[in-house]
């Protein structure tokens, strides 16, 4: 079993659908019926061709953030992150209109993600707050999703996401686990195969981009930064199968491959996000014995995430959910 600290659990190994090549530092192969294990994995190749030396990508590097180093940009981040899924049903909808339109929208009114205001929006406010001209996909969930939040941060936070923070003591564990305790539509778990699976993709990456925008100080300082774990979605899963260190069965690559939908909560499902997130724990560790250098998986998703989105013709997973 890997178990992420943050509160990542990943049964491995996982079933005969998804291989992950996992780079293993004792010279041994370890085969089962359902993951192979060696020595001379893809994990390796990756980490010596780039010598360790993965790309600084810098939290906003796209300039589409709202920042004003203050309470406002902790409300914008939290508001973010509660609706940070599911664009790809709307082929022209991605993050950045997500991002560029709350920012565009407390620009015009800073009061436009006050907790107040998010428990009464409805579909067609949502839709006009982020000028976006249709229905967004699985509309009625973000609209359940920001009534959540509006209500319980009013109910147990004085109304302010800052508040939520700061009772997390500087600890990002702590933060996430009172994210997933108030706010239910974070708690990102699957039942696989009498196991629950914990991922909690946005409540990592509401701590992660604190940690970002707030340069590690402030609301965004951490002493357990090295916690979190890669955001397991539909981006990164895909650009690691495109290094070769994510192999599919041939019965999911033509799923994949055809943009036929994956069963949220299914095995298939589970397993694709649990093996990214272990894979770059590996990559992790691996660097660090190999290289001496101590990454963060923070900056390898970032890394791996600003690759997918600049390349649109990787064919990623599609699952209609609310947790990424």
């Amino acid at each position: 079993m890997f178990i992420a600290p943050a509160g990542a659990v990943v049964e491995h190994p996982l079933s005969d659908d998804v291989c992950i090549n996992v780079a293993c530092m004792e010279q041994t192969q370890i085969t089962t019926s359902s993951v192979q294990t060696s020595f001379a994995s893809e994990i390796e190749k990756v980490v010596d061709k780039i010598q360790g030396n993965v790309p600084k990508v810098e939290w906003d590097f796209e300039g589409i953030h709202y920042f004003d180093n203050g309470p406002l940009t902790v409300q914008y981040l939290f508001v973010l992150d509660a609706l940070n899924f599911c664009f790809w049903p709307d082929k022209d909808l991605s993050y950045d209109h997500l991002a560029s339109g709350l920012k565009l929208a407390l620009e015009k009114d800073k009061t436009a993600l006050d907790a107040d205001r998010l428990k009464n929006y409805t579909g067609p406010e949502l839709r006009q707050l982020l000028n976006w001209p249709r229905p967004l996909p699985i509309e009625e969930e973000r609209v359940r999703l920001l009534h959540e939040v509006g209500l319980e941060l009013e109910r147990s936070f004085g109304g302010q996401a800052a508040n939520l923070v700061k009772s997390a003591g500087n600890s990002a564990a702590t933060l996430i686990e009172l994210i997933t305790r108030h706010f239910p539509g974070f708690r990102d778990h699957s039942l696989y195969k009498g196991r629950q699976v914990f991922l909690y993709k946005r409540a990592q990456i509401f701590v992660a981009d604190l940690w970002g925008a707030f340069k590690g100080q402030n609301y965004g300082e951490f002493h357990d930064i090295n916690s979190i774990t890669i955001f397991a979605d539909y981006i990164v899963p895909a650009v690691l199968r495109e290094l070769g260190i994510l192999k599919y069965g041939s019965n999911l690559s033509c799923s994949i491959d055809s943009n036929s939908e994956i069963v949220p909560g299914s095995e298939e499902e589970v397993e694709i996000r649990a093996c990214s997130i272990y894979a770059v724990e590996k990559m992790r560790d691996l660097i660090s014995k190999k290289f001496g250098k101590q990454l963060l998986s923070i900056d390898i998703d970032l890394w791996l995430w600003s690759c997918g989105v600049q390349n649109m013709a990787l064919s990623h997973h599609r699952t209609l959910s609310i947790y990424y």
